[in-house]
């Protein structure tokens, strides 16, 4: 079994989950574990679970390790699988992000099921948290401005 893990900076990494010899995943839960999805080994497929038929959302390259999203066009590249299991995430024009690792990685394939069905979930909300944050500071910042009432200036002329 493969635990995956979020790198966190100056802090212990965070276990999001694990990936079964099989390729299927599940979410960490202080209940039982969350089926989420399952990647199939031969293939490098990743398919999200779903009521009713499983969803094709994207691919590993067993090769290369790179993991691609699928989109109606081209798909696009996401990121990359190291073989010690380390998963990072693609910048253009910059160094690519290190996101975190699968511990005892057999296969890159099991990097690239965590990497689609734990990982790009986990950020998706962390920046969807940031961007409301920011919202709420910046209507706290206006309604500030709102209240406050302009200042009399100069002194009152008698006549």
């Amino acid at each position: 079994m493969n635990k995956v893990y979020k790198h966190r900076p100056k802090a212990r990494d965070e276990l999001l989950g694990r990936v079964s010899a099989d390729g299927r995943v599940y979410e960490s839960r202080l209940s039982p574990d969350k089926y989420v999805g399952r990647v199939e080994l031969e293939s490098g497929k990743i398919f999200e679970s779903r009521f009713g038929p499983d969803k094709h959302i994207g691919r590993v390259d067993i090769g290369t390790g790179k993991v691609y999203l699928k989109r109606l066009g081209p798909d696009e590249y996401l990121g990359r699988v190291e073989k010690d299991g380390k998963l990072y995430f693609h910048r253009s024009l910059a160094r690519d992000e290190y996101l975190g690792k699968v511990t005892d990685m057999v296969s890159v394939t099991h990097g690239g099921g965590a990497f689609l069905l734990l990982l790009i979930p986990e950020i998706d909300k962390e920046t969807q948290q940031a961007e409301q944050e920011e919202a709420k500071n910046e209507e706290q910042a206006n309604a500030g401005l709102r209240n406050k009432k302009p200042a009399k200036g100069g002194a009152e002329q008698a006549g």
